[in-house]
Protein backbone atom coordinates (compact mmCIF):
# COMPACT_ATOMS: atom_id res chain seq x y z
CA UNK A 1 0.00 0.00 0.00
CA UNK A 2 1.19 3.18 -0.77
CA UNK A 3 0.51 6.43 1.58
CA UNK A 4 -2.68 7.83 -0.42
CA UNK A 5 -3.66 3.90 0.33
CA UNK A 6 -2.51 3.84 4.02
CA UNK A 7 -4.41 7.27 4.55
CA UNK A 8 -7.72 6.63 2.88
CA UNK A 9 -7.96 3.41 5.02
CA UNK A 10 -7.05 5.27 7.90
CA UNK A 11 -10.26 8.15 6.94
CA UNK A 12 -12.43 5.21 6.27
CA UNK A 13 -11.75 3.28 9.46
CA UNK A 14 -11.84 6.49 11.76
CA UNK A 15 -14.80 7.72 13.86
CA UNK A 16 -14.87 11.44 12.47
CA UNK A 17 -18.31 10.61 11.37
CA UNK A 18 -19.38 9.78 14.86
CA UNK A 19 -22.13 11.68 15.94
CA UNK A 20 -23.47 12.41 12.75
CA UNK A 21 -26.90 12.32 11.14
CA UNK A 22 -27.67 9.23 10.56
CA UNK A 23 -25.77 7.76 12.62
CA UNK A 24 -24.31 4.99 10.61
CA UNK A 25 -22.82 7.59 8.42
CA UNK A 26 -19.73 6.63 6.90
CA UNK A 27 -16.59 9.17 5.87
CA UNK A 28 -17.70 9.98 2.18
CA UNK A 29 -14.32 10.58 0.29
CA UNK A 30 -11.75 8.91 -2.38
CA UNK A 31 -8.53 9.26 -4.16
CA UNK A 32 -5.64 7.94 -5.10
CA UNK A 33 -1.88 8.88 -5.43
CA UNK A 34 -2.71 9.17 -9.59
CA UNK A 35 -5.40 11.67 -8.66
CA UNK A 36 -5.59 14.20 -11.37
CA UNK A 37 -8.26 16.32 -10.41
CA UNK A 38 -9.67 16.92 -7.04
CA UNK A 39 -13.27 18.15 -5.92
CA UNK A 40 -13.46 19.52 -3.13
CA UNK A 41 -17.08 20.71 -2.23
CA UNK A 42 -18.46 21.26 1.07
CA UNK A 43 -20.19 18.10 2.17
CA UNK A 44 -22.16 15.32 1.18
CA UNK A 45 -26.18 15.69 0.74
CA UNK A 46 -28.71 12.99 3.11
CA UNK A 47 -28.91 11.12 -0.57
CA UNK A 48 -24.86 10.56 -1.05
CA UNK A 49 -24.77 9.06 2.94
CA UNK A 50 -27.90 6.93 2.23
CA UNK A 51 -26.66 5.06 -0.90
CA UNK A 52 -22.78 5.67 0.18
CA UNK A 53 -22.06 7.55 -3.04
CA UNK A 54 -20.28 10.80 -3.09
CA UNK A 55 -22.41 13.36 -5.58
CA UNK A 56 -25.09 11.34 -6.18
CA UNK A 57 -27.93 13.25 -6.12
CA UNK A 58 -29.14 16.31 -8.49
CA UNK A 59 -25.59 18.35 -7.63
CA UNK A 60 -23.49 16.03 -8.67
CA UNK A 61 -25.27 15.12 -12.04
CA UNK A 62 -25.32 18.92 -12.77
CA UNK A 63 -21.15 18.90 -11.57
CA UNK A 64 -20.71 16.22 -13.96
CA UNK A 65 -22.06 17.79 -16.63
CA UNK A 66 -20.20 21.19 -15.93
CA UNK A 67 -17.16 18.92 -15.96
CA UNK A 68 -18.34 17.38 -19.26
CA UNK A 69 -17.12 13.81 -17.64
CA UNK A 70 -18.53 10.29 -17.54
CA UNK A 71 -19.58 9.00 -14.60
CA UNK A 72 -17.11 6.44 -14.43
CA UNK A 73 -14.47 8.79 -14.69
CA UNK A 74 -15.82 11.07 -12.34
CA UNK A 75 -15.95 7.62 -10.15
CA UNK A 76 -12.65 6.51 -10.94
CA UNK A 77 -10.16 7.87 -8.01
CA UNK A 78 -7.09 7.82 -10.52
CA UNK A 79 -9.05 10.17 -12.21
CA UNK A 80 -10.48 12.46 -9.71
CA UNK A 81 -10.26 12.84 -5.82
CA UNK A 82 -13.35 13.77 -4.10
CA UNK A 83 -12.44 15.06 -0.83
CA UNK A 84 -14.91 17.30 1.23
CA UNK A 85 -14.57 19.94 3.49
CA UNK A 86 -16.90 17.78 6.11
CA UNK A 87 -17.27 13.76 5.22
CA UNK A 88 -20.20 13.37 6.63
CA UNK A 89 -23.82 14.93 6.19
CA UNK A 90 -24.04 18.04 8.54
CA UNK A 91 -27.20 18.06 9.07
CA UNK A 92 -30.17 20.50 7.89
CA UNK A 93 -30.90 23.98 8.59
CA UNK A 94 -33.06 26.49 7.56
CA UNK A 95 -32.22 27.26 4.16
CA UNK A 96 -30.47 23.75 3.08
CA UNK A 97 -27.43 22.11 4.81
CA UNK A 98 -25.63 22.99 7.58
CA UNK A 99 -22.16 24.48 7.29
CA UNK A 100 -19.52 21.48 6.85
CA UNK A 101 -18.10 20.76 10.19
CA UNK A 102 -14.67 22.36 10.19
CA UNK A 103 -13.04 18.69 11.81
CA UNK A 104 -12.50 16.96 8.82
CA UNK A 105 -10.62 19.86 6.59
CA UNK A 106 -8.60 20.48 10.14
CA UNK A 107 -7.66 16.42 10.59
CA UNK A 108 -7.26 15.43 7.06
CA UNK A 109 -6.99 18.30 4.28
CA UNK A 110 -3.03 18.61 4.51
CA UNK A 111 -2.58 15.02 5.12
CA UNK A 112 -4.66 14.37 1.51
CA UNK A 113 -3.06 17.27 -0.36
CA UNK A 114 0.05 15.49 0.52
CA UNK A 115 -0.60 11.94 -0.61
CA UNK A 116 -2.16 13.30 -3.91
CA UNK A 117 0.72 14.71 -5.39
CA UNK A 118 -0.25 14.49 -9.25
CA UNK A 119 -3.67 16.71 -9.29
CA UNK A 120 -3.13 19.43 -11.88
CA UNK A 121 -6.69 20.91 -10.90
CA UNK A 122 -8.43 21.37 -7.80
CA UNK A 123 -12.34 22.38 -8.17
CA UNK A 124 -13.36 24.57 -4.92
CA UNK A 125 -16.96 24.59 -4.96
CA UNK A 126 -18.82 27.06 -2.87
CA UNK A 127 -17.61 29.49 -0.26
CA UNK A 128 -16.10 26.62 2.71
CA UNK A 129 -13.85 25.90 0.17
CA UNK A 130 -12.76 28.56 -1.67
CA UNK A 131 -12.42 29.99 2.10
CA UNK A 132 -10.41 27.40 3.34
CA UNK A 133 -7.73 27.15 0.34
CA UNK A 134 -7.88 30.98 -0.88
CA UNK A 135 -8.23 32.52 2.93
CA UNK A 136 -7.48 36.11 2.15
CA UNK A 137 -7.04 36.16 -1.43
CA UNK A 138 -10.35 35.25 -1.81
CA UNK A 139 -13.20 38.11 -2.59
CA UNK A 140 -16.14 40.04 -0.54
CA UNK A 141 -18.22 37.24 -1.77
CA UNK A 142 -18.84 33.75 -3.71
CA UNK A 143 -19.94 35.51 -6.93
CA UNK A 144 -16.78 38.61 -7.07
CA UNK A 145 -14.49 35.11 -6.33
CA UNK A 146 -16.00 33.17 -9.16
CA UNK A 147 -15.77 36.69 -11.50
CA UNK A 148 -12.05 36.63 -10.39
CA UNK A 149 -11.34 33.06 -11.31
CA UNK A 150 -8.52 33.85 -13.35
CA UNK A 151 -6.69 34.86 -10.00
CA UNK A 152 -6.93 31.58 -8.65
CA UNK A 153 -6.19 29.17 -12.28
CA UNK A 154 -4.74 27.22 -13.23
CA UNK A 155 -4.51 25.72 -9.81
CA UNK A 156 -8.06 26.45 -9.11
CA UNK A 157 -11.22 26.40 -10.33
CA UNK A 158 -13.46 28.25 -7.94
CA UNK A 159 -17.46 27.65 -8.58
CA UNK A 160 -20.19 27.96 -7.33
CA UNK A 161 -22.47 25.30 -6.02
CA UNK A 162 -24.14 22.70 -8.36
CA UNK A 163 -26.68 22.75 -6.08
CA UNK A 164 -30.67 23.36 -8.21
CA UNK A 165 -31.19 25.89 -5.35
CA UNK A 166 -28.31 27.36 -6.90
CA UNK A 167 -30.51 28.20 -10.40
CA UNK A 168 -31.46 31.58 -9.36
CA UNK A 169 -27.54 32.45 -9.11
CA UNK A 170 -26.83 30.78 -12.53
CA UNK A 171 -29.68 32.85 -13.97
CA UNK A 172 -28.45 36.07 -12.71
CA UNK A 173 -24.43 35.07 -13.55
CA UNK A 174 -25.05 33.50 -16.87
CA UNK A 175 -21.33 34.48 -17.66
CA UNK A 176 -20.50 31.88 -15.62
CA UNK A 177 -21.43 28.38 -17.84
CA UNK A 178 -20.90 30.73 -20.88
CA UNK A 179 -16.91 31.94 -20.22
CA UNK A 180 -16.09 29.35 -17.84
CA UNK A 181 -17.47 26.32 -18.21
CA UNK A 182 -15.64 25.53 -21.48
CA UNK A 183 -12.48 26.25 -20.12
CA UNK A 184 -13.07 23.41 -17.51
CA UNK A 185 -14.89 21.04 -19.39
CA UNK A 186 -11.72 21.26 -22.17
CA UNK A 187 -8.92 21.13 -18.94
CA UNK A 188 -10.95 18.52 -17.78
CA UNK A 189 -10.97 16.10 -21.38
CA UNK A 190 -7.21 16.88 -21.38
CA UNK A 191 -6.32 15.78 -17.92
CA UNK A 192 -8.23 12.45 -17.49
CA UNK A 193 -7.00 11.56 -21.57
Amino acid sequence: MDAAELLLAEILQSDICKGCDPPESKPLVNFSAASKIMIVGQAPGIKAIESGIPWNDASGKRLREWMGISQSDFYNKHKVAIVPMDFCFPGKGKSGDLPPRPVCAQKWMAKTLKVCPQVQLTLLIGQYAQKYFLGEQRKENLTSTVKSWKDYYPQYFVMPHPSPRNNIWLRKNNWFEKELLPILKQDVSEICQ
